[in-house]
């Protein structure tokens, strides 16, 4: 009688192995907790410190740059295996992802760059890089049966959690600061969201809604609380490999670029872009990774002065940044954010308010770009970093805009100094553009 090895299926996804918390090591299985490490649960400091571990091996069987090059689902979808989600349909009909990398030739030259590309993640649904951990939480949440999802933003979390609720048909419940963009404001209402203004500061609007959450029952998408959040931002530096890559029916390994530049306030994104390499570099998939630079304004330096000084875990600071989408006093994913920058090689820089303003021309007139101040924050650190020496010429660098300039058209009238009032004649037109009478020649 012959005998036969025992059979055993295939795993199916999520291709998730374990949780881990990143400060104390400790394990967790996918199904044992759902969002921080009970030993630092109560810390108020460090909420994000839950690491999603994959099993790649699993992953490289059920996908490959190729299929995932030929896949028609131009979402996020298309990197099904590598997301914590049983199943790619259980992402919202509202598609996220597939934001153009441009070669910004024109805003390049003007740094010594020629190489300089930009990631308009502006240009998701809701118009931030947000929409990528929204699809996520919505998908997990539909998935375990929550009735409720909520979050706590200044803005860009919520429209992007709005409109894949909208999608999905998901209740959802966002807190905000009072003080919130009326035009982000205005997204939540549109879409049908439960709002409640915090008469307080965002960190004030996180807390509560995790007491919310606990008290009721709600799943809760909060940046650097819930850890599957970075799973969603990760999917950016999957795009930004593959659209650097030339494709063809045999592509097997991605180009990266030599420095990503994002803007930073909580520490998830940039912590998400990191996780995003990693695994397209534990997969064989890319050689190397890219050197990550995080920035911030001065007037919100918490994760600058932490690195700076050698820290594990920032101390608050009083933030009043105009940039309100990384305008934060304690960041709630700070172990992630610096483990980019120190384990690549990378930096951080603190740039002023007024730097991060003016920012936002250049990439609009010379980049075709238009970002609101956070998402221009990223560019104003690449022009330091230039300015520093950190940059080379040659180098191939990424500046990720997390955020369309719609979300606060305030800074870019602030910025431009608005519009000229002239009255409605042929005389009034040459004088306020000082054409010349005899050469139509309009003058700067």
């Amino acid at each position: 009688m012959s005998s036969q090895l025992p059979h055993h299926p295939p795993p199916e996804p999520p291709f998730i192995t374990e949780l881990r918390c990143l400060r104390c090591g400790a394990t967790y299985a996918p199904d044992e907790i759902d969002y921080v490490c009970p030993h630092h649960a109560n810390e108020g400091s460090d909420l994000g410190s839950l690491d999603v571990r994959h099993d790649y091996e699993a992953i490289a069987a059920a996908t490959s740059p190729a299929q995932i090059a030929a896949d028609r689902d131009r979402s996020i979808g298309r990197y099904w295996a590598l997301l914590p989600i049983a199943d790619r349909h259980s992402l919202s009909p509202l598609a996220v992802g597939n934001t153009p990398l441009t070669h910004a030739s024109r805003l390049g030259a003007s740094i010594g760059l020629p190489n300089l590309y930009v990631k308009d993640d502006g240009r998701n649904p809701s118009a931030s890089l947000k929409d990528r951990a929204s699809a996520i939480a919505v998908a997990r949440a539909q998935e375990a049966g929550r009735p409720v999802i909520a979050t706590a933003s200044t803005g860009n979390a919520a429209a992007a959690l709005a409109a894949q609720c909208a999608a999905a048909g998901q209740e959802n419940v966002i807190f905000v600061p009072k003080t919130a963009p009326q035009a982000k404001i205005a997204q939540l209402l549109v879409y049908g969201s439960t709002v409640l203004a915090i008469d307080g500061t965002y960190d004030q609007a996180f807390d509560l809604c995790v007491e919310a959450c606990n008290e009721f029952g709600w799943y809760n998408r909060n940046t650097g609380y819930n850890p599957y959040m970075s799973e969603g931002k990760k999917t950016v530096s999957f795009e930004i490999a593959e659209q650097l890559t030339p494709h063809d029916s045999e592509l097997t390994q991605y180009r990266v670029p030599d420095a990503v530049f994002v803007s930073v306030g909580d520490g998830c994104i940039i912590g998400g872009v990191h996780k995003g390499f990693k695994d397209l570099l534990a997969l064989g998939w890319i050689e190397r990774m890219p050197r990550i630079y995080g920035v911030q304004s001065t007037r919100s330096p918490a994760l600058y002065n932490a690195w700076k000084a050698g820290q594990e875990i920032p101390e608050p600071v009083h933030a009043d940044t105009r940039a309100d989408s990384i305008s934060v006093d304690a960041p709630r994913d700070p172990i992630k954010a610096l483990n980019a920058v120190r384990q690549t090689g990378g930096a951080f820089l603190a740039v002023e308010d007024e730097a991060i303003l003016e920012a936002m021309l250049p990439l609009a007139r010379l980049g075709a770009v238009f970002a609101e101040p956070a998402g221009a924050t990223a560019y104003a650190g690449l022009v330091q970093a230039v300015e520093d020496g950190l940059i080379r010429a040659h180098e191939t660098v990424v500046v990720i805009n997390t955020g369309s300039g719609l979300k606060d058209v305030n800074a870019a009238i602030q910025v431009t100094g608005g519009v000229r009032v002239i009255e409605p004649t042929l005389e009034a037109v040459r004088g306020a553009l000082e054409i010349n009478h005899s050469q139509p020649t309009i003058h700067q």
